[in-house]
């Protein structure tokens, strides 16, 4: 019974102090309830970045670079084609482009305002005008913008092998 005892208290202390370290640990994560859909490969999530501190590794990143990273953010826009990329907010406006690896998943096409967690490479690309073009109409926009798109733009990309979605 004192084995016992000690194994139970082992256990507490270890339990105690990994949810201390997940507290204190500044990477925006929160607490998810048991409800959430995912899609893609499963992750684990309790580390990733908030929307803040990813926007800080985007303006550290050059062209050439492509960095394994996770992060939560807010989902301002997704394809109504199919779910085959989203829009995630970031800080002062910005935003990431998102794709999925491979085409090999898709998200709902009605989680824009919701939080998600993705995992996979961050990069910095320079997207055509044709590109540009075709996503906007993915995306819904009228004929009249779409037209406005003339030159090509710095994007913020990510490829994510998976997504959380959190569902509130």
């Amino acid at each position: 019974m004192k084995r016992f005892n000690v194994l139970v208290a082992f256990l507490m202390f270890v339990f105690v102090s990994y949810a201390q370290k997940n507290k204190e640990n500044g990477t925006g994560s929160k607490e998810l309830s048991a409800e959430h859909a995912t899609f893609g490969t499963f992750f684990q999530f309790n580390d990733a970045l908030s929307d803040v501190k990813m926007t800080e590794v985007y303006q550290r990143l050059s062209s050439s670079d492509t960095i394994p990273k996770k992060f939560r953010a807010t989902v301002t826009d997704v394809c109504q084609a199919k779910g085959c990329w989203m829009k995630l907010q970031l800080k002062n406006g910005q935003e990431t482009m998102v794709r999925f690896k491979d085409y090999g998943f898709f998200v709902p096409m009605d989680i824009a305002g919701k939080e998600v967690i993705v995992n996979g490479l961050a990069y910095v690309e320079s997207m055509s005008v044709e590109d540009q073009k075709h996503y906007a109409k993915d995306a819904g926009l009228a004929e009249s913008e779409i037209n406005k798109i003339s030159e090509p733009k710095k994007i913020l990309s990510f490829e994510a092998d998976g997504v959380v979605l959190i569902q509130q």
